[in-house]
């Protein structure tokens, strides 16, 4: 999956939101200092291209909805961000932010509480 810049990927996040979308509805949603029209309909072309949006045409405006959910997105560019930045080690990983973000006791104990509850479910789907 093709990674998205940091303009593209605010826009997703709009889009994913309001499930569809026209370039206006978009450009109300971003914080002051908001782009020109045209900056947008440029970044909704640019993720049409890439296989991230599709759009349906009334007349000249174009209405916007995702290709490609929030979920899928997160799980590549996940993938993409371990394998480059931790040798693709998700051990790596998380020993990385639980060292660096200094957790509290009740967050890592939420934390073993996932990982305990996703090893069990493992266990039963192998039997």
């Amino acid at each position: 999956m093709k990674e998205l810049t940091k303009a593209e990927e605010q826009v997703m996040h709009i889009l994913w939101k309001l499930r569809k979308a026209f370039v206006k509805d978009i450009i109300a949603e971003l914080p002051e200092t908001k782009p020109a029209y045209n900056t947008v309909s440029t970044i909704m072309r640019i993720l049409e291209r890439k296989g991230f949006v599709e759009h349906k045409a009334y007349g000249n405006t174009h209405e916007y909805s995702p290709t490609v959910t929030k979920k899928e997105y997160t799980k590549g560019f996940l993938k993409g961000f371990v394998k480059n930045y931790f040798e693709n080690s998700y051990q790596e990983m998380v020993s990385f932010f639980t060292k660096e973000n200094n957790l509290n006791i009740n967050d890592l104990e939420d934390i073993k509480q996932l990982i305990e509850s996703q090893i069990k479910t493992k266990k039963e789907k192998k039997t």
